[in-house]
């Protein structure tokens, strides 16, 4: 385990101590510009405890640079920088990002304007991403038979400087023009995020804050772990939660009739 917790008693020599301490240490941010590495790697590794990291309390970490090269023995630092994966001198457009090389078992993003990089979903994230779609598209063939659900991989601009790939998607038939032959130029409908550990604070703020200015009517945030369901309207240039279950509820949302979505059948096989 490699956080070690720092405590002042408020005695002028422990005072002294963390104030010299203090000179060595760096943050996140700049220990990843150093190494050459995103703040989401140096995150990572701080969590799995592969490099050594200094608790300043609430979360707040520091670190030492030598340390830290010493705990990773250089096998990271030789890595070969993938393209677009260091901080662009510029906000990266829908054009930018037809240029990046695939890279199998990773999918890619641009969030304002930033490069944004993940690891494929995991099983339990698919057959939630399943099943939800199947009741979906039930439902919005009876409600709605011009519109589309949509699964990613697909792109979608709803901004400039902004390519996402929703996990499940609703494009109402009266949007049916923001169809495009490659992406979905506009805002859709409905935008389905499915959250797992590594994306849920990406889902959660950043994305959230992009499909709220875009004006994305409904936003809902599916966690297979923590087996829950939240459901947020756009009301007033903001969001807010109009529906929420978890575990074996049934969920019920007020602004589509009909709709009714029983939780335990989105956890089990």
């Amino acid at each position: 385990m490699y956080f070690l917790t720092i405590l002042v008693a408020g005695g002028s020599d422990e005072k002294e101590v963390v104030m010299a301490m203090n000179k060595e240490l760096i943050t996140a941010q700049a220990l990843a510009e150093t190494l050459d590495l995103s703040v989401e790697t140096i995150w990572r590794y701080t969590r799995e405890n592969k490099i050594p990291c200094i608790e300043l309390g609430n979360r707040q970490y520091r670190y030492k640079l030598d340390d830290v090269i010493k705990a990773l023995s250089g096998d990271v630092l030789r890595e070969k920088p993938v393209q677009y994966e260091t901080k662009p001198t510029k906000k990266l457009t829908y054009q930018d990002y037809l240029g990046i090389p695939e890279e199998p078992g990773y999918r890619f993003e641009i969030l304002d304007g930033i490069l944004i990089k993940e690891p494929s979903p995991s099983v339990m994230h698919q057959r939630a991403s399943r099943k939800l779609q199947r009741i979906l598209e039930d439902y919005f063939e009876e409600v709605d038979p011009e519109g589309e659900v949509f699964d990613a991989p697909l792109d979608v601009t709803p901004l400039d400087f902004n390519v996402v790939q929703p996990d499940l998607f609703y494009v109402s038939g009266e949007q049916k023009l923001i169809v495009k032959e490659a992406r979905i130029d506009g805002q859709p409908a409905l935008v389905v995020e499915i959250m797992s550990p590594s994306s849920a604070r990406k889902d959660r703020l950043q994305k959230m804050r992009i499909y709220q200015k875009a004006q994305v009517q409904h936003y809902w945030l599916l966690d297979p772990q923590e087996k829950t369901l939240e459901c947020f309207a756009w009301r007033d240039g903001v969001y807010a939660l109009v529906a929420s279950g978890m575990d074996e509820d049934i969920m019920e949302h007020p602004n589509f009739a009909g709709l009714s979505i029983a939780l335990k059948s989105l956890w089990s096989k």
